[in-house]
Protein backbone atom coordinates (compact mmCIF):
# COMPACT_ATOMS: atom_id res chain seq x y z
CA UNK A 1 0.00 0.00 0.00
CA UNK A 2 1.06 3.27 -1.04
CA UNK A 3 2.05 5.58 1.98
CA UNK A 4 0.35 8.98 2.11
CA UNK A 5 1.68 12.24 3.67
CA UNK A 6 -0.88 14.53 5.46
CA UNK A 7 -0.68 18.47 5.00
CA UNK A 8 -1.70 20.75 8.48
CA UNK A 9 -5.28 22.51 7.65
CA UNK A 10 -4.61 25.15 5.26
CA UNK A 11 -1.18 23.89 3.79
CA UNK A 12 -2.99 22.34 0.59
CA UNK A 13 -3.28 26.01 -0.85
CA UNK A 14 -0.45 26.12 -3.02
CA UNK A 15 -0.76 22.33 -4.28
CA UNK A 16 -4.25 23.00 -5.20
CA UNK A 17 -2.52 26.03 -7.51
CA UNK A 18 -0.39 22.89 -8.90
CA UNK A 19 2.98 24.62 -7.09
CA UNK A 20 5.07 21.13 -7.02
CA UNK A 21 6.43 21.59 -3.55
CA UNK A 22 5.62 20.35 -0.07
CA UNK A 23 7.65 22.06 2.39
CA UNK A 24 8.66 19.92 6.02
CA UNK A 25 6.69 22.66 7.89
CA UNK A 26 3.51 21.88 5.93
CA UNK A 27 3.51 18.32 6.60
CA UNK A 28 1.70 16.47 10.04
CA UNK A 29 2.21 13.29 9.51
CA UNK A 30 3.06 10.70 6.90
CA UNK A 31 1.16 6.97 7.45
CA UNK A 32 2.76 4.22 6.23
CA UNK A 33 6.63 3.20 5.15
CA UNK A 34 8.10 5.26 2.63
CA UNK A 35 11.85 5.15 1.60
CA UNK A 36 13.70 8.10 0.54
CA UNK A 37 12.98 8.83 -2.75
CA UNK A 38 9.63 6.43 -3.14
CA UNK A 39 6.38 8.06 -4.46
CA UNK A 40 3.78 8.59 -2.07
CA UNK A 41 0.55 10.02 -1.60
CA UNK A 42 -0.31 13.55 -0.70
CA UNK A 43 -3.64 14.27 1.20
CA UNK A 44 -5.13 17.20 2.93
CA UNK A 45 -5.46 17.73 6.81
CA UNK A 46 -9.17 15.63 5.88
CA UNK A 47 -7.49 12.57 3.66
CA UNK A 48 -8.40 14.32 0.37
CA UNK A 49 -6.09 13.20 -2.41
CA UNK A 50 -4.19 15.83 -3.83
CA UNK A 51 -1.25 14.68 -5.84
CA UNK A 52 1.58 12.11 -5.94
CA UNK A 53 4.84 13.01 -4.95
CA UNK A 54 8.38 11.63 -4.51
CA UNK A 55 9.20 11.53 -0.41
CA UNK A 56 12.06 13.15 0.73
CA UNK A 57 12.63 12.99 4.78
CA UNK A 58 16.23 14.39 4.68
CA UNK A 59 15.13 17.48 2.74
CA UNK A 60 13.53 20.89 3.95
CA UNK A 61 11.58 19.95 0.67
CA UNK A 62 9.80 17.15 1.70
CA UNK A 63 7.90 15.89 -1.14
CA UNK A 64 8.16 17.25 -4.63
CA UNK A 65 5.39 16.08 -7.20
CA UNK A 66 5.25 14.26 -10.14
CA UNK A 67 1.60 14.29 -10.88
CA UNK A 68 -1.72 15.70 -10.05
CA UNK A 69 -3.55 13.33 -12.17
CA UNK A 70 -4.54 10.21 -9.75
CA UNK A 71 -4.78 7.76 -12.40
CA UNK A 72 -1.37 8.39 -13.39
CA UNK A 73 0.88 6.09 -12.01
CA UNK A 74 5.12 7.02 -11.94
CA UNK A 75 6.35 4.56 -14.07
CA UNK A 76 8.49 3.98 -17.26
CA UNK A 77 5.68 5.22 -19.68
CA UNK A 78 5.60 8.19 -17.38
CA UNK A 79 9.04 9.36 -18.47
CA UNK A 80 8.60 7.95 -21.98
CA UNK A 81 5.37 10.57 -21.83
CA UNK A 82 7.07 13.96 -20.03
CA UNK A 83 10.16 13.09 -22.74
CA UNK A 84 8.26 13.33 -25.43
CA UNK A 85 6.25 16.51 -24.65
CA UNK A 86 9.16 18.26 -24.11
CA UNK A 87 11.05 16.92 -27.20
CA UNK A 88 7.83 19.23 -29.53
CA UNK A 89 9.05 22.49 -28.20
CA UNK A 90 13.21 21.33 -28.10
CA UNK A 91 12.62 20.38 -31.69
CA UNK A 92 11.16 23.49 -32.55
CA UNK A 93 13.73 25.58 -31.07
CA UNK A 94 16.33 23.74 -32.56
CA UNK A 95 15.22 23.71 -35.70
CA UNK A 96 14.57 27.89 -35.39
CA UNK A 97 18.06 28.78 -33.99
CA UNK A 98 20.03 25.97 -35.81
CA UNK A 99 20.98 23.65 -32.38
CA UNK A 100 22.69 20.64 -31.38
CA UNK A 101 22.60 21.70 -28.15
CA UNK A 102 19.91 22.15 -25.87
CA UNK A 103 18.26 21.59 -22.59
CA UNK A 104 15.79 18.95 -22.86
CA UNK A 105 14.16 18.90 -19.42
CA UNK A 106 14.13 21.65 -17.10
CA UNK A 107 13.22 20.19 -13.88
CA UNK A 108 10.05 21.03 -12.27
CA UNK A 109 8.64 23.46 -15.52
CA UNK A 110 8.70 19.87 -17.49
CA UNK A 111 6.99 18.06 -14.70
CA UNK A 112 10.27 16.54 -13.95
CA UNK A 113 11.19 18.01 -10.34
CA UNK A 114 14.52 17.37 -9.77
CA UNK A 115 15.83 16.13 -13.35
CA UNK A 116 18.26 18.01 -15.52
CA UNK A 117 18.89 16.54 -18.75
CA UNK A 118 20.95 18.38 -21.52
CA UNK A 119 21.35 16.69 -24.83
CA UNK A 120 24.89 18.17 -26.74
CA UNK A 121 24.06 16.78 -30.37
CA UNK A 122 24.10 12.61 -29.47
CA UNK A 123 25.00 13.05 -26.10
CA UNK A 124 22.14 13.10 -23.17
CA UNK A 125 23.60 14.84 -19.89
CA UNK A 126 21.35 14.25 -16.90
CA UNK A 127 21.60 15.43 -13.48
CA UNK A 128 19.45 13.81 -10.79
CA UNK A 129 19.42 16.17 -8.18
CA UNK A 130 16.39 15.17 -5.83
CA UNK A 131 15.89 11.63 -3.90
CA UNK A 132 12.73 11.29 -6.01
CA UNK A 133 14.79 11.66 -9.60
CA UNK A 134 17.80 8.80 -7.95
CA UNK A 135 15.25 7.10 -6.62
CA UNK A 136 13.19 6.94 -10.20
CA UNK A 137 16.67 6.48 -12.35
CA UNK A 138 15.94 3.06 -13.76
CA UNK A 139 12.41 4.24 -15.06
CA UNK A 140 14.02 7.33 -16.67
CA UNK A 141 17.30 5.51 -17.65
CA UNK A 142 14.46 3.35 -19.68
CA UNK A 143 12.77 6.21 -20.88
CA UNK A 144 15.68 7.58 -22.78
CA UNK A 145 16.84 4.39 -24.15
CA UNK A 146 13.38 3.95 -25.65
CA UNK A 147 13.28 8.13 -26.72
CA UNK A 148 16.57 8.33 -27.92
CA UNK A 149 17.76 4.76 -28.92
CA UNK A 150 20.61 6.16 -30.73
CA UNK A 151 22.16 8.69 -28.02
CA UNK A 152 24.71 7.93 -25.66
CA UNK A 153 24.07 8.82 -21.25
CA UNK A 154 26.31 10.53 -19.30
CA UNK A 155 25.82 11.10 -15.76
CA UNK A 156 26.74 14.53 -14.22
CA UNK A 157 24.87 13.98 -10.68
CA UNK A 158 28.69 15.61 -9.45
CA UNK A 159 26.85 18.66 -7.53
CA UNK A 160 26.22 19.24 -3.76
CA UNK A 161 22.64 20.12 -3.83
CA UNK A 162 22.15 16.00 -3.67
CA UNK A 163 23.83 15.79 -0.29
CA UNK A 164 20.60 17.42 0.84
CA UNK A 165 18.74 15.17 -0.37
CA UNK A 166 20.98 12.84 1.42
CA UNK A 167 22.93 11.52 -1.84
CA UNK A 168 26.05 11.20 -2.64
CA UNK A 169 27.81 12.74 -5.87
CA UNK A 170 27.78 10.51 -8.81
CA UNK A 171 29.50 10.83 -12.77
CA UNK A 172 30.35 8.47 -15.30
CA UNK A 173 29.00 6.85 -18.58
CA UNK A 174 25.89 5.51 -18.09
CA UNK A 175 25.15 3.88 -21.42
CA UNK A 176 26.88 3.98 -25.24
CA UNK A 177 30.07 6.18 -26.32
CA UNK A 178 32.28 7.83 -24.02
CA UNK A 179 31.78 11.28 -25.21
CA UNK A 180 35.16 13.58 -26.42
CA UNK A 181 37.30 15.46 -24.68
CA UNK A 182 35.54 18.53 -26.48
CA UNK A 183 32.21 18.44 -28.05
CA UNK A 184 31.12 21.01 -30.79
CA UNK A 185 27.52 22.02 -30.30
CA UNK A 186 25.83 25.10 -32.80
CA UNK A 187 24.12 28.08 -31.75
CA UNK A 188 22.80 30.80 -33.91
CA UNK A 189 25.93 30.40 -36.59
CA UNK A 190 28.49 29.95 -34.26
CA UNK A 191 30.28 26.43 -32.96
CA UNK A 192 31.16 26.32 -29.09
CA UNK A 193 33.45 23.28 -27.34
CA UNK A 194 31.27 21.59 -24.82
CA UNK A 195 33.47 19.48 -22.00
CA UNK A 196 30.48 17.11 -20.84
CA UNK A 197 32.86 15.45 -18.35
CA UNK A 198 34.73 18.17 -16.74
CA UNK A 199 32.78 21.48 -17.49
CA UNK A 200 30.74 23.36 -15.50
CA UNK A 201 26.92 22.33 -15.02
CA UNK A 202 26.68 20.06 -17.27
CA UNK A 203 29.61 21.29 -19.70
CA UNK A 204 27.59 24.35 -20.95
CA UNK A 205 25.71 27.80 -20.34
CA UNK A 206 23.02 26.95 -22.23
CA UNK A 207 20.70 29.40 -20.80
CA UNK A 208 22.76 32.27 -22.00
CA UNK A 209 21.87 31.31 -25.14
CA UNK A 210 19.92 34.39 -26.52
CA UNK A 211 22.20 36.72 -24.10
CA UNK A 212 25.29 35.69 -26.14
CA UNK A 213 23.15 36.82 -29.53
CA UNK A 214 22.44 40.33 -27.65
CA UNK A 215 25.49 40.76 -27.14
CA UNK A 216 26.15 40.18 -30.49
CA UNK A 217 24.09 42.89 -31.68
CA UNK A 218 26.19 45.31 -29.48
CA UNK A 219 29.63 44.71 -30.49
CA UNK A 220 30.02 46.03 -33.87
CA UNK A 221 33.48 48.05 -33.50
CA UNK A 222 33.23 47.80 -30.27
CA UNK A 223 36.54 47.15 -26.85
CA UNK A 224 34.72 44.82 -25.42
CA UNK A 225 35.65 43.24 -21.77
CA UNK A 226 33.95 39.54 -21.14
CA UNK A 227 34.10 38.65 -17.55
CA UNK A 228 33.80 35.65 -15.80
CA UNK A 229 34.04 34.32 -19.66
CA UNK A 230 34.30 30.42 -18.70
CA UNK A 231 34.78 28.89 -22.53
CA UNK A 232 34.46 32.61 -24.19
CA UNK A 233 31.15 32.17 -25.78
CA UNK A 234 30.42 35.19 -25.00
CA UNK A 235 33.60 36.16 -27.01
CA UNK A 236 32.90 34.50 -29.79
CA UNK A 237 29.52 36.11 -30.35
CA UNK A 238 31.04 39.43 -29.87
CA UNK A 239 33.76 38.85 -32.60
CA UNK A 240 31.10 37.34 -34.95
CA UNK A 241 29.19 41.09 -34.25
CA UNK A 242 32.58 42.73 -35.44
CA UNK A 243 33.88 44.17 -32.41
CA UNK A 244 37.07 45.66 -32.46
CA UNK A 245 38.87 43.77 -29.68
CA UNK A 246 37.44 41.59 -26.73
CA UNK A 247 39.16 40.64 -23.13
CA UNK A 248 38.30 37.48 -21.68
CA UNK A 249 38.76 37.19 -17.91
CA UNK A 250 38.44 33.75 -16.01
CA UNK A 251 40.01 32.39 -12.92
CA UNK A 252 40.84 29.15 -14.97
CA UNK A 253 43.47 28.77 -17.49
CA UNK A 254 41.81 25.19 -18.47
CA UNK A 255 38.82 27.14 -19.66
CA UNK A 256 40.56 30.22 -21.11
CA UNK A 257 42.39 27.81 -23.23
CA UNK A 258 38.88 25.86 -24.80
CA UNK A 259 38.12 30.32 -25.43
CA UNK A 260 41.13 30.72 -27.09
CA UNK A 261 39.88 27.28 -29.35
CA UNK A 262 36.44 28.20 -30.01
CA UNK A 263 37.76 31.38 -31.58
CA UNK A 264 39.88 29.27 -34.04
CA UNK A 265 36.97 27.10 -34.42
CA UNK A 266 34.73 29.84 -35.87
CA UNK A 267 37.57 30.80 -37.86
CA UNK A 268 37.95 34.54 -36.49
CA UNK A 269 40.30 36.82 -35.67
CA UNK A 270 42.81 35.50 -32.68
CA UNK A 271 44.38 38.79 -33.27
CA UNK A 272 41.30 40.70 -31.65
CA UNK A 273 40.95 38.49 -28.96
CA UNK A 274 42.90 38.66 -25.67
CA UNK A 275 42.38 35.86 -23.14
CA UNK A 276 43.06 36.98 -18.97
CA UNK A 277 43.68 34.94 -16.07
CA UNK A 278 42.87 37.20 -13.05
CA UNK A 279 40.14 37.77 -10.37
CA UNK A 280 37.71 39.93 -11.99
CA UNK A 281 37.00 42.22 -8.98
CA UNK A 282 40.80 42.98 -8.77
CA UNK A 283 41.36 43.15 -12.56
CA UNK A 284 38.33 45.81 -12.74
CA UNK A 285 40.10 48.09 -10.42
CA UNK A 286 43.43 47.89 -12.51
CA UNK A 287 41.87 48.94 -15.53
CA UNK A 288 40.00 51.88 -13.01
CA UNK A 289 43.27 52.72 -11.74
CA UNK A 290 45.09 52.79 -15.53
CA UNK A 291 41.71 54.39 -16.84
CA UNK A 292 40.81 52.33 -19.32
CA UNK A 293 37.54 52.73 -20.91
CA UNK A 294 35.15 49.85 -23.03
CA UNK A 295 32.14 50.24 -25.21
CA UNK A 296 30.46 46.61 -24.15
CA UNK A 297 30.80 44.80 -20.67
CA UNK A 298 29.28 41.58 -19.98
CA UNK A 299 29.27 40.61 -16.61
CA UNK A 300 28.00 36.91 -15.95
CA UNK A 301 29.33 35.67 -12.48
CA UNK A 302 28.24 32.41 -11.14
CA UNK A 303 26.02 32.16 -8.37
CA UNK A 304 26.46 34.77 -5.83
CA UNK A 305 23.41 32.90 -3.27
CA UNK A 306 23.09 29.82 -2.50
CA UNK A 307 20.60 30.29 0.52
CA UNK A 308 18.47 33.19 1.97
CA UNK A 309 21.26 33.96 4.67
CA UNK A 310 23.95 34.86 1.69
CA UNK A 311 21.75 37.31 -0.12
CA UNK A 312 22.42 40.33 1.74
CA UNK A 313 26.15 39.97 1.08
CA UNK A 314 25.59 38.84 -2.47
CA UNK A 315 23.67 42.35 -2.78
CA UNK A 316 26.83 43.83 -1.82
CA UNK A 317 28.69 41.81 -4.39
CA UNK A 318 26.52 41.95 -7.19
CA UNK A 319 26.49 45.78 -6.48
CA UNK A 320 30.66 46.27 -6.01
CA UNK A 321 31.41 44.61 -9.43
CA UNK A 322 28.60 46.54 -11.58
CA UNK A 323 29.80 49.81 -10.20
CA UNK A 324 33.74 49.39 -11.22
CA UNK A 325 32.24 47.72 -14.93
CA UNK A 326 30.35 51.43 -14.96
CA UNK A 327 33.23 53.39 -14.15
CA UNK A 328 35.62 51.98 -17.16
CA UNK A 329 32.57 52.51 -19.49
CA UNK A 330 32.58 54.98 -22.56
CA UNK A 331 29.66 57.04 -22.22
CA UNK A 332 27.48 55.16 -24.29
CA UNK A 333 28.42 52.23 -23.35
CA UNK A 334 26.91 48.74 -23.07
CA UNK A 335 26.80 47.01 -19.41
CA UNK A 336 25.06 43.51 -20.09
CA UNK A 337 24.59 42.51 -16.35
CA UNK A 338 23.56 38.71 -15.42
CA UNK A 339 22.38 37.58 -11.94
CA UNK A 340 21.54 33.46 -12.03
CA UNK A 341 20.90 33.08 -8.84
CA UNK A 342 17.20 32.06 -8.02
CA UNK A 343 16.84 33.21 -4.69
CA UNK A 344 17.74 37.12 -6.29
CA UNK A 345 14.29 38.83 -7.06
CA UNK A 346 14.29 40.68 -10.54
CA UNK A 347 13.25 43.85 -8.67
CA UNK A 348 15.93 43.26 -6.34
CA UNK A 349 18.88 42.95 -9.09
CA UNK A 350 17.55 46.01 -10.88
CA UNK A 351 17.85 48.30 -7.74
CA UNK A 352 21.46 46.99 -7.25
CA UNK A 353 22.31 47.67 -10.66
CA UNK A 354 20.75 51.68 -10.00
CA UNK A 355 22.55 51.86 -6.90
CA UNK A 356 25.68 50.69 -8.81
CA UNK A 357 25.14 54.05 -11.43
CA UNK A 358 24.11 56.27 -8.07
CA UNK A 359 28.45 54.67 -6.68
CA UNK A 360 29.76 55.45 -9.91
CA UNK A 361 28.41 59.31 -10.51
CA UNK A 362 27.13 57.39 -13.92
CA UNK A 363 23.49 57.99 -15.78
CA UNK A 364 22.20 54.51 -16.58
CA UNK A 365 19.41 53.86 -18.77
CA UNK A 366 17.59 50.50 -18.88
CA UNK A 367 17.37 49.46 -22.14
CA UNK A 368 16.77 45.54 -22.54
CA UNK A 369 15.84 43.15 -20.13
CA UNK A 370 16.70 39.01 -20.21
CA UNK A 371 15.58 35.50 -18.97
CA UNK A 372 17.11 32.09 -19.71
CA UNK A 373 16.90 30.69 -22.91
CA UNK A 374 13.29 29.02 -24.14
CA UNK A 375 14.75 25.82 -23.86
CA UNK A 376 14.30 26.60 -19.93
CA UNK A 377 10.98 27.43 -19.50
CA UNK A 378 9.11 28.40 -16.52
CA UNK A 379 5.42 26.63 -15.88
CA UNK A 380 2.96 29.30 -14.58
CA UNK A 381 2.36 27.36 -11.28
CA UNK A 382 6.19 27.64 -10.26
CA UNK A 383 7.47 30.87 -10.63
CA UNK A 384 11.15 29.81 -8.73
CA UNK A 385 12.06 28.52 -12.33
CA UNK A 386 13.06 32.09 -13.24
CA UNK A 387 16.43 31.61 -12.01
CA UNK A 388 18.41 34.02 -14.91
CA UNK A 389 17.93 37.53 -14.87
CA UNK A 390 19.75 40.03 -16.85
CA UNK A 391 19.98 43.60 -18.32
CA UNK A 392 21.17 45.89 -21.16
CA UNK A 393 22.16 48.89 -19.21
CA UNK A 394 23.42 52.04 -21.21
CA UNK A 395 25.69 54.46 -19.84
CA UNK A 396 24.42 58.21 -21.19
CA UNK A 397 26.84 60.21 -18.76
Amino acid sequence: MTARLFLAKGREKSLLRRHPWVFSGAVTRVEGNAASGETIDVCDFQGKWLARAAFSPQSQIRARVWTFDQQEAVDRDFFINRLQTAQQWRTWLAERDDLTGYRLIAGESDGMPGITIDRFQNFIVLQLLSAGAEYQRANLLAALQHCYPECSIYDRSDVAVRKKEGLPLAQGLVLGDEPPALLPIREHGMQILVDIKEGHKTGFYLDQRDSRLAARRFSANAKVLNCFSYTGAFAVSALMGGCEHVISVDTSQAALDVARQNVELNQLDLGKAEFVRDDVFQLLRKYRDEGRKFDLIIMDPPKFVENKSQLAGACRGYKDINMLAMNLLNSGGILLSFSCSGLMPIELFQKILADAAIDAGRDVQFIEQYRQAADHPVIASYPEGLYLKGFACRVVG
